[in-house]
């Protein structure tokens, strides 16, 4: 199938529109000892008390709305193991559409349990031995339904990037932008709001650090696969950029760095401790790449972090911030 166009921040607006009444405008969060650790005043937008908890509805929203009345009725399509699997299971039901999400059989059943629960069919499979797309491609063409993925798709990334549009009609121009980076549907519809509405801000994407195919795609100048990546940050599992995602983030991404695990970790107990906030690994990227220094803030920038969601298992959590919680290869890894 021929690439669609890339989507701009004309894109962004009009799913503000769609999302109007239905996302949730989330708050912005501060505190001052923050600042004084990180270096900077830092804004953090609170996405992971989105609907489904998780930035991802408005992605998935926003391409559902889109189809029309006999694609509707055939459904939609979805691989996910995590935020998006619940957001197109969400939408679907809000919709009236029919949803069938492929997830993998080590997906945290925190997360199955969800997509089930807002009445999505599940198809499970092997993350090392299946692949997820070949599945959900196979599935789509068998039922006539709508493959909706979950980063490489122009109305996706649309949805995503009315955070970063709300961020900043909230606190005024930015100095630095920082978003967790996986397949970059984020990140490219943040990196568009960032260009309109605050040009001179500096963009960066943060992957963990045992994945870092986005830095190395635009380091490279092309589009690096790897394998599934060993890693807490469960949302941040995946193996490459789109191909609509890679040329906005070459053009409009100054960076991508990395975090550690345990950087990860540090961030969760920070935001737990300070702001009484549940937020998942993958959800702590931003904020814990600019604690260590990976992104290069000044005393007086102003830095939007987004933080992408808060979807953890309560018992790893707890695990997690007392320090004894695995990482890397632990069983609550999931790939959205």
């Amino acid at each position: 199938m021929p690439t669609p166009p890339l989507p701009s921040y004309a894109d962004v607006e009009d799913a503000a529109a769609v999302l109007e009444g239905v996302a949730h405008r989330t708050p912005v969060l501060t505190s001052r000892r923050l600042d004084e650790l990180a270096g900077c005043r830092v804004l953090l937008k609170a996405e992971h008390l989105q609907r489904v908890g998780a930035f991802k509805f408005r992605g998935a929203y926003t391409a559902l709305s889109a189809l029309g009345g006999g694609r509707r009725a055939a459904g939609v399509v979805a691989f996910s193991s995590g935020n998006h699997a619940q957001a197109v299971a969400l939408a679907a039901r809000e919709l009236g559409m029919p949803a069938t999400i492929v997830m993998p059989l080590d997906a945290p059943e925190l997360k199955v349990a969800a997509t089930r629960g807002y009445g999505a069919h599940v198809v499970r499979y092997d993350r090392y031995t299946e692949d997820r797309e070949e599945i959900g491609r196979a599935i789509a063409a068998e039922s006539g339904a709508t493959l909706v993925p979950p980063y490489d798709h122009p109305h996706v990334i649309a949805g995503q990037g009315t955070a970063v549009k709300e961020l900043v009609e909230e606190v005024g121009p930015l100095d630095v932008l920082v978003t967790p980076l996986g397949g970059g549907g984020l990140l490219s519809g943040s990196a568009l709001g960032a260009r309109a509405l605050a040009p001179g801000a500096r963009v960066y994407g943060v992957e963990p650090a045992a994945g870092d195919d986005g830095r190395r795609s635009l380091a490279e100048g092309r589009i690096v696969h790897i394998e599934t990546p060993r890693t807490i940050a469960d949302g941040a599992q995946t193996q490459h950029l789109g191909e609509l995602t890679f040329p906005i983030l070459r053009e409009h991404v100054d960076a991508v760095v990395t975090a550690t695990d345990e950087q990860l970790v540090s961030a969760m107990r920070l935001v737990a401790g300070m702001l009484k906030q549940v937020v998942e690994p993958t959800g702590v990227l931003g904020l814990a790449a600019v604690l260590s220094g990976a992104v290069p803030v000044g005393p007086g920038d102003r830095v939007g972090v987004v933080l992408t969601g808060g979807n953890i298992d309560p018992a790893w959590f707890a695990r997690l911030l007392a320090g004894d919680g695995e990482s890397g290869t632990q069983q609550h890894t999931s790939r959205t």
